[in-house]
């Protein structure tokens, strides 16, 4: 990301967290809405841990299916950073990386489903 992607995408006009910490809807500054689960959140996070440090270091965290949000901050005037309860909280998430994975959610879930099953692991 370049400081130019930062201008692109402004800030959310909300971003609620649910009752239960398994999702969070947020209200995009063109008033489209969308709901992210936290699953997805924590396995596609934009961390070094998950995305590792260059091409084919991407890593496929199971067990995810449960995960929760335990806290989210906010990172300067461009992201956010989204603690979970497993204790993973090194993903910065940038406005325009939130709107992408409102767009691409069920593509980026579908994908994720079939990495597990090709590693023998499970969501659970």
């Amino acid at each position: 990301m370049n400081d130019s992607d930062l201008s692109i995408t402004p800030a959310p006009s909300e971003i609620r967290l649910s009752a239960d910490r398994k999702s969070l809807q947020i209200t995009f500054a063109d008033d489209k809405i969308a709901s992210l689960d936290a699953e997805l959140l924590r396995v596609e996070s934009p961390s070094a841990e998950v995305q590792g440090h260059g091409a084919d270091q991407k890593t496929t965290p199971a067990g995810k299916r449960n995960v929760a949000i335990s806290q989210i901050d906010p990172v300067g005037n461009y992201a956010i950073r989204i603690t979970f309860d497993d204790g993973h909280d090194t993903g910065i998430f940038s406005w325009s990386l939130l709107q992408d994975y409102a767009t691409r959610q069920s593509s980026l879930m579908a994908a994720y489903i079939d990495r597990l099953a090709a590693m023998g692991a499970s969501r659970d």
